[in-house]
């Protein structure tokens, strides 16, 4: 089977950066078109104004850039593999949910995605993006763990 296009959601961690090396191999066997996304998770309560009245705060103005600087990051690895890529920046309250809206979006046909690989009430307290992908996307998941 062949990807053709590939969605990598990013998180700034060493896991993440995991899943970017396994998503080069797959683009450089595939040919694959490569877009690597990060979601800004907006918490309703914090960020109030800014979802209603698109009023920033410096909270969200600082994960913003930490977000770009993820992103660019990610993309520097695969422009040293001579690879192009799109990187998108995405705004919402659930993770999950705006990694399959993503997906959706970019029309991937597998989603590459590192995992902390937590367990018991770690994973209970902290959720997994990647569980919850498994459970909620049409199309294929590959989990790297670093």
């Amino acid at each position: 089977m062949a990807y053709q296009n590939i969605l990598v959601p990013v998180d700034g961690s060493e896991t993440a950066y995991a899943a970017v090396e396994k998503a080069i191999e797959f683009a450089k066997a595939f040919g694959s078109k490569v877009t690597v996304v990060q979601v800004l998770a907006l918490d309703p309560y914090i960020a109030a104004e800014y979802i209603s009245a698109n009023q920033t705060n410096d909270l969200i103005e600082r994960a913003r850039t930490a977000i770009v600087d993820s992103l660019a990051a990610a993309k520097a690895k695969f422009h040293e593999q001579g690879l192009e890529v799109e990187t998108k920046l995405i705004e919402g309250q659930v993770i999950h949910r705006e990694i399959v809206n993503a997906a959706k979006e970019t029309h991937a046909d597998l989603i590459v995605i590192g995992s902390h690989g937590r367990t018991g009430l770690k994973k209970l307290f902290l959720g997994s993006v990647a569980q919850s992908l498994l459970s909620e996307s049409n199309i294929p998941v590959l989990i790297v763990r670093q």
